[in-house]
């Protein structure tokens, strides 16, 4: 069996330090996680495996965007909603009571900031109520007309 060959590297404190703390977490020698370092550096492989961990962290990012877009068409349409259901049921009041309505608002806003503080601290959020898997329905320009 052929002896390993010796060699002395000089190597910065701050890299040296890294190196002792990795191979003490490890509970291996410096120079085993040394060997295995340059062995992975000059692996004819290193190039393949660094683009297989790249592409997965791109396609884990990839995944995140496309819940955030999700996440965020859903806030959009669900304010929308609210706005338009808001504005349909609500009289607009005279001009005699929008002072008193004015600051009985702002009581009802800090209500509103104080329950949406509570329900995002102890849950359920609104996106794990609606499910993922939600068709939506046929638009009234695909769908057939009535016989009626």
């Amino acid at each position: 069996m052929e002896r390993k060959a010796r060699l002395s590297v000089y190597l910065d404190p701050p890299l040296m330090r890294a190196l002792a703390d990795y191979a003490g977490r490890r509970d291996r020698s410096r120079s085993l996680v040394a060997e295995a370092a340059i062995a992975s550096f000059l692996s004819p492989d290193a190039d393949e495996r660094r683009e297989a961990a790249i592409t997965k962290r791109l396609d884990s990012i990839d995944r995140r965007i496309q819940r955030l877009e999700r996440d965020i068409g859903i806030a959009v349409e669900t304010m929308a909603l609210f706005v338009r259901f808001w504005l349909n049921s609500t009289p607009q009041l005279p001009e005699a009571l929008q002072t008193a309505a004015r600051a009985k608002a702002g009581e009802r806003y800090d209500n509103f900031v104080e329950a949406l503080g509570r329900r995002l601290v102890k849950g359920p959020r609104l996106l794990q109520e609606i499910g993922d898997d939600i068709t939506p329905p046929p638009s009234s320009a695909t769908a057939k007309p009535d016989a009626n």
